[in-house]
């Protein structure tokens, strides 16, 4: 009997012990055909080339004249010949990686996303597709349920059985999670949300249902509505972590347990409002990206990469609006909100990259630098998320001086949605700066000319200006100094720094970069060596910063570290520690004009 559908693809959890997922695929096909199967080599959203072909473990195929011969054509490519009757592929895949973007399993849950666990079939991507999600054997899993954005066919709601996909686009674009986890439910635009939690926890469930509704109404209201009629936060829970991806209908995340909201949390800490801004960015995602999409990206393929000037837009604008949409949904005051904008401006000028890599360019080399850091990576590349939130920063309060505060960014985006996200035209590489423009009523060429093509220093002082706020960038005072929203300025005290930022997972003070243009460059010291001493003074993660602190500018001291399992020594002039942390405060005697503004800035029309 011919399946139901041209493609059925049949997952089981054999054994969770051994991290494989057993796959079993059937294909409808005249006698006679040839089958060609691929897996892709990336997943979207996720600019870097992964091979997920390297975890497919075994593959066979057998039709009606029993088992074929697959020939392999490259790294993740195989061919059958002449196929008789209904063509069965079975293939097991390992599952080890706890991450957004690939699969995990063992005898806790198992994740994954289908762009690393079903073969694609070519010329037959327009075809539905049948899932079927097998519960493992065994009492240990009997109360296992499952979690994804699929449509049902016969499985019960969160259930294993049947799902379907429209076609192979839409199939791996719904991420999966099986084991036990902890479902809350709310409803935004009277649209079902839930949240899925996995790992140990005790966050508030309705607290946070709450206030992920209230981000969703905020987003539904810029964009005019909410084009779909379901979603889910996936959330795998880690004593320390942070990431997320997004899809059309959901969203993967991990995060710190800490992260998330406690029943005696009054309001949201550092860490409650992290997660709410990667929830945030994720949800917004949802129009911005997966329906207002770069024309480069529509029929992009899934096995090499697919360069785009956009990403600055798409990432950058999407990073800006993030913690924006948590002020204008009131779950963050105002003073929170620019503590954040200080601290992502202090990451933009602490890399100098920045002098480097222009911004179209860092979204262009997504592939190769941004996704794949190394130890020159700061000295080298510009991040498309950071300055292009503060690009979008700049962009948007252009648009309010120009128009007099009548236009803004929010109707840029507003207007790509109607114009891109509900046609499903795509975006062209100039296209988002050619609507900038138009709904300024001005030629911005020369502002995006310096902000995308050039690696000139962006103005943004004289930016925020507009709405009240003073900046300044002052030395660093200590490792988690990150600047933030202050009343007034303080005193400057003379400090020294050595111009190398520490490897984060050693408990060693080992140095993960050196910053070009430093006192620890011009020394010869290198990434990877452990500090031992300094000037005699044995130095640690925790005291390096207050030794530095007690030496004076100009002062040469001698430094011990440990090349590999060599000692070194070497001389260092110290050098005064460079102005890059942001701080931010109000501007004195602020107009009641600029007061106005700000307030239309963080508060737009519709806020709560």
């Amino acid at each position: 009997m011919k399946p139901d559908y041209p493609l059925t693809y049949r997952v089981q959890l054999t054994a969770p012990a051994t991290h494989l997922f057993d796959v079993e695929l059937s294909v409808s096909r005249p006698p006679g055909s040839q089958v060609i199967l691929s897996l892709p080599a990336w997943i979207p959203g996720s600019y870097l080339i992964r091979d997920f072909a390297r975890h497919i473990v075994t593959l066979t195929a057998e039709d009606e004249l029993g088992e074929r011969r697959c020939d392999k054509v490259d790294k993740q490519t195989w061919r059958l010949n002449d196929v008789r009757g209904d063509l069965t592929i079975r293939y097991r895949v390992f599952a080890w990686d706890l991450s957004v973007r690939a699969a995990h399993m063992d005898t806790t849950h198992a994740y994954f996303n289908g762009t690393c666990l079903f073969l694609r079939v070519l010329g037959m991507d327009q075809m539905p597709c049948r899932v079927e999600l097998i519960k493992p054997a065994g009492a240990d899993y009997a109360n296992w349920r499952v979690a994804t954005s699929l449509r049902r066919l016969t499985a019960p709601p969160f259930g294993f059985g049947d799902y379907y996909a429209l076609d192979y686009a839409d199939l791996i674009d719904h991420p999966v999670e099986m084991g036990h986890f902890e479902l809350a439910g709310f409803r935004v635009r009277d649209i079902p949300h839930w949240i899925a939690i996995t790992g140990r926890h005790d966050a508030h469930l309705e607290r946070l249902g709450q206030d992920l509704a209230r981000v969703g109404e905020q987003q539904a209201d810029l964009f005019g509505e909410l084009p779909l009629d379901r979603y889910l936060f996936l959330v795998t829970v880690l004593d320390e972590g942070y990431g997320g991806l997004e899809h059309g209908y959901s969203s993967s995340l991990i995060c710190s347990r800490h992260d998330l909201p406690h029943a005696r949390l009054d309001r949201p800490d550092d860490g409650y409002r992290r997660f709410l801004g990667l929830c945030s960015h994720e949800y917004f995602h949802l129009w911005h990206i997966k329906r207002i999409r770069p024309q480069a990206l529509i029929d992009a393929s899934l096995t090499e990469e697919t360069p785009t000037r956009t990403l600055w837009a798409f990432e950058g604008i999407t990073a800006y609006y993030d913690d924006l949409i948590l002020v204008r949904a009131g779950l963050i005051d105002e003073s929170a909100y620019l503590d954040q904008l200080a601290q992502t401006i202090t990451q933009l000028v602490r890399w100098p990259g920045r002098r480097v890599q222009t911004l179209a360019a860092s979204s262009f080399d997504a592939w190769i630098k941004l996704y794949k850091p190394d130890e020159n990576t700061p000295n080298a590349v510009v991040s498309y998320y950071t300055k292009g939130a503060v690009v979008a920063l700049l962009l948007d309060l252009m648009i309010r001086r120009v128009t007099q505060d009548s236009r803004s960014l929010d109707d840029v985006m507003r207007a790509l949605w109607e114009r891109h996200g509900r046609t499903g035209l795509g975006v062209a590489e100039r296209g988002i700066e050619a609507l900038a423009s138009e709904i300024a009523g001005a030629d911005l060429r020369d502002f995006f000319d310096q902000a995308l093509d050039s690696t000139s220093e962006l103005d943004i002082a004289d930016a925020i200006a507009h709405v009240g706020l003073a900046m300044r960038l002052r030395p660093m005072r200590g490792p988690k100094d990150l600047g933030g929203f202050v009343a007034r300025w303080d005193d400057l005290p003379a400090s020294v720094g050595l111009g190398v930022g520490l490897r984060p997972t050693s408990v060693e003070p080992v140095i993960q970069h050196v910053l070009t243009g430093t006192a620890a460059e011009r020394a010869g010291l290198a990434p990877g060596d452990t500090l031992i001493a300094v000037d005699g003074i044995r130095v640690t993660r925790d005291n390096l910063d207050a030794v530095l602190q007690r030496l004076t500018v100009g002062a040469k001291v001698r430094i011990h570290a440990f090349r590999r399992d060599e000692l070194m020594a070497c001389d260092l002039v110290l050098e005064p520690a460079p102005a890059d942390t942001c701080e931010l405060c109000l501007i004195d005697e602020t107009s009641p004009e600029r007061t106005q503004r700000r307030a239309a800035w963080l508060h737009a029309p519709g806020s709560c």
